[in-house]
């Protein structure tokens, strides 16, 4: 799958797994792999957390038809055990009703009008899934499109309200995709299982899971970060937005930290539970920075 320069290097990168309450993410998809995995797991998480969930999916899918692809993709199966009413599949020609003619303002009420029934009914939040083929469905401009995605955070500024923007590569062109990836403070993963590297002054950021499959290319990071770190510069491995970190990975990295200098700062960033596994697997890092 090709990739977009700016979501190579978007400050906000992260899987789904890590986005927070009130954060607004955009997905960029192929068509022929919609990221039903990642849009299930968002799903999940939601109803998992005890608020709303509405699907705007793809217009020339049908509500059942999404509603299969979503319990097709790993880990939903179970969510048919919960009340349909807590997730909701629909579609922007719907949200707007009685308007036929989409307008960011009309959308906007309508989010906050969804927003106050969640909470009257004892929801934790409200999320959604929005894909972005609403825009030829009813015939907006791409222009319309734009400035409702630049001007829309105050939706999530109380942190009740998440949403997901899922964009067909194919639908759009790569300069609007560019300007959309960079609109949203978040940019996730497209797929469940990857991992991204990311450098930078350093640093290494660890996007995604660290697991078995994957491993080769995390040992290549840490390999390319010591190496382009020069004999002695400090560096930094940021683990806290890493999902998965293997037994075999954490092991990689602390095998990396004491093969280099003993006077050269080594610091990792990371979450409490890998902090945990790596003081398992015998070893302290010097500089361990736990966060959350």
């Amino acid at each position: 799958m090709g990739g977009l320069a700016g979501e190579a290097q978007h400050p906000g990168t992260l899987p789904v797994q890590h986005m927070g309450a009130g954060d607004h993410a955009f997905l960029c998809y192929d068509g022929d792999a919609p990221g039903w995995d990642v849009l299930a797991a968002f799903v999940w998480a939601g109803l998992v957390r005890g608020e709303k969930v509405i699907v705007l999916g793809p217009p020339h899918l049908t509500e059942a038809d999404v509603r299969a692809r979503l319990q097709e993709a790993p880990g939903l199966a179970a969510a048919s055990g919960y009340e349909r009413t807590q997730l909701e599949l629909s579609s922007m020609r719907q949200l707007i009703l009685p308007q036929r003619r989409f307008t960011a303002d009309r959308q906007w009420r309508r989010i906050t009008e969804e927003a106050e029934a969640a909470r009257a009914e004892g929801y934790s939040g409200l999320r959604t899934c929005i894909d972005m083929g609403w825009v030829a469905d009813l015939g907006a401009g791409l222009d319309v499109m734009m400035d409702r995605e630049r001007r829309a955070g105050h939706l999530f500024t109380d942190g009740f309200y998440s949403e997901i923007c899922a964009y067909d590569r194919r639908r759009f062109p790569e300069p609007v995709l560019e300007a959309m990836c960079r609109a949203h403070p978040r940019n996730l993963l497209p797929r469940l299982g990857q991992l991204r590297c990311l450098y930078g002054n350093g640093t290494l950021r660890v996007i995604g899971e660290a697991d078995l499959a994957t491993a080769p290319r995390f040992a290549e990071a840490l390999s390319a970060l010591f190496r382009n770190s020069g004999a002695s510069g400090p560096v930094t491995v940021d683990l806290r937005r890493t999902g998965f970190l293997s037994a075999e990975c954490a092991a990689e990295l602390l095998r990396r930290i004491a093969r280099s200098a003993p006077e050269r700062p080594v610091r990792v960033r990371c979450s409490a539970g890998h902090a945990l596994l790596l003081r398992r697997l015998g070893v302290e890092p010097a500089g361990l920075e736990v966060t959350g």
